[in-house]
């Protein structure tokens, strides 16, 4: 009985060896591509488009006041010569003064368009980073990271890459909404 003790023994630690090793492998730290869930989640198209057509309608005002801006323009340059200086004067400061207000509300819009920008992303990164974390603790994960190809995980094995069932996961709920 002694002589079976020892076998048994090292077969045990070896088993024991063997199943910690294999419990390592299975990460609790896992990633996603962020650049694949916004460009695979349906709700940044739904969001992009909406935002391109509110940027169309604001940047068609701008454009019809430069068109009409360069009507008046012409108009002075063909009727110009019939002008009296003080006329000249007036008009040309008119124009100027037109132009001017023109840039500055070309500027306002501008910085409007980019804030409708920054807040429609910021509306789906919201979405995203959500999701992601209600889905971390539902699967018992200790980390998620955020892959975004700027050096943040530079390697991960497949296994850990959890972007294909987020972005089901993600546009199953968006959808179900």
């Amino acid at each position: 009985m002694k002589k079976l003790a020892f076998p048994l023994a090292a077969v045990a630690l070896l088993f024991s060896i063997i199943t910690f090793f294999l419990s390592q492998n299975t990460s609790d730290l896992v990633y996603v591509d962020v650049n694949k869930l916004l460009d695979g989640y349906k709700r940044t198209k739904v969001v992009r488009a909406e935002f391109e057509k509110k940027a169309k309608v604001l940047k068609s005002n701008v454009d019809s006041l430069v068109v009409d801006w360069q009507k008046e323009l012409k108009l002075y340059e063909k009727e110009r010569s019939g002008y009296s200086k003080k006329e000249l004067t007036l008009k040309q400061e008119l124009l100027g003064n037109k132009q001017q207000q023109i840039n500055n509300y070309q500027q306002a819009i501008q910085k409007q368009i980019q804030e409708a920008d920054k807040k429609a992303t910021q509306t789906v990164i919201n979405d995203i980073n959500d999701y992601v974390k209600e889905y971390g603790k539902e699967k018992g994960y200790k980390i998620i990271f955020g892959a975004s190809g700027s050096g943040n995980v530079m390697y991960a094995d497949k296994s850990s890459d959890l972007t294909p069932v987020v972005l089901e996961g993600l546009n199953a709920e968006f959808q179900g909404k």
